[in-house]
């Protein structure tokens, strides 16, 4: 299984914005599928993101298009969420996840479809 680790998190204002990273160890990162999901306190994990192998390539919960957007560079073995527009309810801890192969389009995703998780990097937004 690939090794996850996130960083980028931090404290913002509204109406901010802040980039989060995802490195992955292994040299077959460009097989890989994947996402970003968040926790809330008292609250379920999350879809957040996703970007596949093949095309359409990207995904995003409702609560965050056209605000966050979800990339990847494999020559680096990084994938990215670029967040703007922070909203106070977009502070969570968030987390970077990894599948192995190809992961069909829907419109939502779950911890199950992936197998790999990082150990998260907390958000704050505050008001």
């Amino acid at each position: 299984q690939v090794q996850l680790v996130e960083s980028g998190g931090g404290l913002v204002q509204a109406g901010g914005s802040l980039r989060l990273s995802c490195v992955a160890s292994g040299r077959t990162f460009s097989s890989y599928s994947m996402g970003w999901f968040r926790q809330a306190p008292g609250k379920e994990r999350e879809f957040v993101a996703t970007i596949r192998l093949s095309a359409p390539s990207t995904s995003y919960a409702d609560s965050v298009k056209g605000r966050f957007t979800i990339s990847r560079d494999n020559a680096k073995n990084t994938v990215y969420l670029e967040m703007n527009s922070l909203k106070p309810e977009d502070t969570a801890v968030y987390y970077c996840a990894a599948r192995e192969g190809p992961l069909y389009y829907r419109s939502t995703y779950y911890s199950a479809d992936f197998r790999s998780w990082g150990q998260g990097t907390q958000v704050t937004v505050s008001s």
